[in-house]
């Protein structure tokens, strides 16, 4: 098989998984996570159940493929301690110590395989982010939202929040324009293995990163 043979092989590959196959795998996959992970999805439930007064989820409205708004589930991590004058306190100190353990293991993000049996996640894709910041984007950067969102994502083991938001959206749409089943299982063992080395794991986007104006 020659080098231009090759590539047509390869390309109709990628838009057979990115149209086909993508979603399937990615169904399946969360099935059997939800049920082999049951337990641990159980206990936690109960111990957030216990510790947040009935409360163990967090629920988010945020923008999914072609911008489309759905409800991302978590398991909640931050209590709802309010000061003074009753507003909120800080992010950083309303995080519990379980929270903060759930984060760094990225247990928190263990629902996010409901929202991919609903079809409104994949596993791999960019992080579904703020609603607020769809008005901000350019036209390149809005390409982020040309996929499904994922649990895990190419930015995510580049450096996450150590990085800057246009070199995260650059590294998303790269993902877009580079989607394949290899890409996706290399990011997934890499997010696995960033896990098990506690590496780029430990908050959430908007945990640490400034909030995106669209001149950031």
């Amino acid at each position: 098989m020659d080098v231009c043979h090759t590539a047509v092989f390869v390309s109709l590959h990628s838009v057979m998984y990115r149209k086909y196959l993508k979603q399937g795998i990615d169904f399946a996959v969360a099935l059997f996570g939800l049920f082999f992970l049951s337990p641990i999805f159980l206990i936690l439930t109960l111990i957030l159940s216990i510790e947040h007064k009935g409360k163990p989820f967090f629920f988010h409205t945020r923008p999914g493929k072609n911008g489309k708004l759905f409800t991302l589930m978590k398991f909640r991590t931050m209590n709802e301690k309010k000061d003074t004058t009753d507003q909120s306190r800080p992010d950083r100190q309303r995080i519990t110590p379980l929270g903060n353990f759930l984060r760094k293991t990225s247990l928190d993000e263990l629902p996010n395989l409901c929202n991919v049996l609903k079809g409104e996640m994949s596993l791999v894709g960019p992080r579904p982010l703020m609603p607020e910041y769809l008005s901000c984007y350019n036209t390149e950067q809005a390409r982020r939202h040309d996929v499904l969102p994922g649990i895990t994502g190419w930015a995510q083991i580049n450096g996450r929040n150590a990085i800057t938001w246009k070199q995260k959206f650059e590294l998303d749409v790269w993902y877009v324009d580079n989607l394949s089943f290899q890409l996706d299982v290399k990011i997934l063992f890499l997010t696995l293995k960033n896990i098990v080395r506690s590496k780029n794991v430990n908050a959430s986007d908007e945990f640490t990163m400034e909030w995106f104006n669209g001149n950031n």
